[in-house]
């Protein structure tokens, strides 16, 4: 037989209500038998005692068990003290006495009052100083700051490095900059910024500024010239590379001379040992070597100078030719670059006008729906903004927000959705703060059954104040629609698109 279903009016997803909320001693008549706190839609066991809807469900899930509260005070009868969800009943009469009660805010800094049915309506789970856990880095922050935490302050939350796209903890970023290879470097010697850290070397070799050793460092020259001045500081110091080639020569001929092994014959080129020439003749060979080398050395630098004149010319000219086009490449660039602006200013002006209502009413078509709420679920993009609407042309800027899977209480339960107030260019010549009335709508597309939350902004909050920068903190209805409502064949999901609407009340204005 098919377990009875509650009512959408006593269902629940929460267990009973905080005992801080109360202002008063909260006497054992109004305490869940399971949870200890407050009955929420309170459901009486046929034993007398009582339970919140949740916490009852929760109990019986599996079938009828015995009441444990019966048996902590020594009352437990086989017959009577069973927790059947067939046989209980919701406690009305607990329900009004419980709902009378006087509450108040327990979160610090907020001074909200009222009864118990006010709080649990109208203020439980809405109050700006209330403090969640983040479920990244388990800190504790106020609900209006979520958002903010989540995108900017997290110690764990994600990034995508803007360089090379790979995803990594925040705590790792400094980390991560050391070895990515698309992290932008600066060459210190030339200036040139962005340069990939991959191609930083091959940029150091090329680069005109770099600095390296002059090719003759092997025989003694120490300088250390720019790579585009290689050229120009041979041709200034052929005659020091010759003086460092000669003694670098005498010191092979003293070498020579002290081991016997010199091989060559100035006259016929034949192979002598020591022992064929004597020791005056030997000499005058090898000094007659060593001038004819240096002569031939000579010349050859003579040849090279001349050709690194005549190119150092033409480096200059090529220099010249390739400042004057840069200039004029830079010139293009800036001019193109203020076009890019233009043309996205213009792109994204005409998207707004595409959207833009003017009466404060406003239809938003959400199409792709299924990728969109997977892309929520996985974190991807847990909230998405609708285009911007207003009340009138020279009136508020508003938007809307919406979390696909959920946000605060409703999260993986709901739809989420919230009320935004923007910057406007016409906002000093408006009333503040706004307190219009404001009506959304999940839109049935059989036009039989629209899902419609309405509210009047609190004039104290800070989501209905003059904004001061983008756009406000958002407002509205965490628990706006049930995932649920949206399964199967959903007269409010067609062709995988839903549509919201909002209406802004205009009286007064």
């Amino acid at each position: 037989m098919a377990r009875p279903s509650l009512p959408s009016s006593l269902d629940s997803t929460l267990p009973g209500i905080s005992r801080e909320v109360l202002s008063v001693s909260m006497e054992p008549k109004y305490q869940c038998q399971q949870c200890k706190e407050i009955l929420r839609k309170p459901f009486q066991a046929q034993c007398g005692h009582r339970f919140c809807v949740f916490c009852f469900k929760q109990l019986t899930s599996s079938g009828p068990i015995p009441c444990e509260a019966c048996r902590a005070e020594g009352i437990f009868e086989e017959a009577t003290s069973v927790l059947n969800i067939e046989v209980a009943f919701p406690d009305n009469a607990a329900r009004r006495e419980i709902d009378s009660l006087p509450a108040k805010c327990p979160n610090d800094g907020c001074s909200w009052s009222g009864t118990l049915k006010e709080y649990e309506g109208q203020h439980e789970g809405r109050c700006d100083f209330e403090r969640v856990k983040c479920e990244a880095c388990q800190a504790l922050i106020l609900v209006s700051e979520k958002d903010r935490h989540n995108e900017r302050e997290c110690e764990a939350r994600t990034l995508n490095c803007k360089y090379c796209k790979v995803t990594f903890n925040f705590k790792e970023i400094k980390a991560h900059d050391e070895i990515c290879q698309k992290f932008p470097m600066q060459c210190k010697d030339c200036g040139k910024k962005k340069i990939p850290r991959e191609k930083f070397q091959e940029h150091i070799k090329s680069c005109a500024k770099s600095k390296s050793a002059c090719q003759f460092s092997e025989i003694g020259c120490r300088a250390v010239v720019d790579n585009g001045k290689q050229q120009e500081h041979e041709q200034t110091s052929v005659t020091e590379h010759l003086r460092l080639m000669l003694a670098v020569l005498s010191s092979v001929r003293l070498r020579t001379e002290r081991t016997g092994e010199w091989h060559e014959d100035s006259g016929l080129g034949l192979y002598r040992g020591p022992e064929d020439a004597s020791p005056a003749g030997a000499h005058a060979q090898k000094v007659t070597a060593l001038e004819n080398i240096v002569c031939v050395l000579n010349r050859e630098v003579e040849r090279s100078a001349l050709t690194l004149e005549a190119l150092s010319r033409q480096h200059r000219l090529d220099q010249e030719k390739i400042e004057n086009l840069s200039n004029k490449v830079r010139q293009l660039e800036r001019t193109l670059t203020m076009r890019d602006l233009q043309l996205a200013e213009s792109e994204q002006s005409l998207r707004e006008l595409q959207f833009c209502t003017y009466d404060g009413v406003f239809i938003w078509k959400i199409a792709d729906f299924s990728r969109r709420r997977q892309d929520a679920v996985g974190g991807r993009a847990p909230a998405m903004f609708s285009p911007a609407f207003y009340s009138s042309k020279y009136g508020y800027k508003m938007c809307l927000r919406l979390y696909l899977n959920g946000d605060g209480t409703g999260r993986g339960t709901h739809l989420s959705l919230f009320f935004v107030v923007m910057r406007g260019k016409y906002d000093a010549l408006l009333k503040w703060p706004f307190s219009q009335k404001v009506t959304l709508m999940l839109l049935d597309q059989n036009n039989r059954e629209h899902i419609i939350d309405a509210f009047r902004p609190d004039v104290s909050s800070t989501s209905f104040q003059r904004p001061i920068s983008e756009m406000n903190i958002a407002s509205g209805c965490p628990l706006f629609c049930p995932l649920a409502k949206l399964a199967g064949k959903s007269s409010y999901l067609r062709d995988d698109t839903i549509f919201i609407k909002a209406i802004v009340d205009l009286t007064g204005l």
